[in-house]
């Protein structure tokens, strides 16, 4: 299993794709974005770092071009971070290259992809429930 998902793992082929690595949080910061703008300190809370480390990681992703910041429609004192037009597109870059199944799963038939559909369900479900009741968001 460890050299199936070795041989599949796309890092590489996403930095190659964006110019630069995700690491460091800014996927996680990047990928949050999808959903809407959000302050710095929504940024920092959301991905369990302080505010002064969520600047960094945007001021990054704004070099890059792929996020700016704006001003707060209802406070100036705060600035909303959201996409540009390049950080939808390096998004949706990095959702085709992510999500494409792996060559091998062509080889397996449509009963073999619903086992497959299921344990991967199971699996899941049992880490869902190892890890007990999770706080309402």
């Amino acid at each position: 299993m460890y050299r199936f998902v070795e041989a599949h793992h796309r890092h590489g082929e996403l930095a190659e794709a964006l110019g630069f690595r995700l690491g460091g949080g800014r996927g996680k910061i990047l990928f949050q974005l999808r959903h809407g703008p959000a302050t710095l300190r929504q940024l920092a809370e959301a991905n369990g770092v302080d505010a002064p480390y969520a600047t960094l990681i945007v001021d990054k992703l704004e070099a890059h071009g792929l996020v700016e910041r704006r001003p707060h429609p209802d406070d100036r004192r705060r600035k909303l971070v959201t996409l540009t037009a390049a950080g939808h597109q390096a998004i949706a870059n990095a959702d085709a290259i992510l999500l494409r199944p792996p060559p091998a799963m062509g080889s397996l038939t449509a009963d073999d992809l619903g086992q497959l559909a299921g344990l991967l369900t199971r699996l899941l479900d049992a880490d869902a429930d190892a890890a007990g009741p999770q706080p309402p968001e």
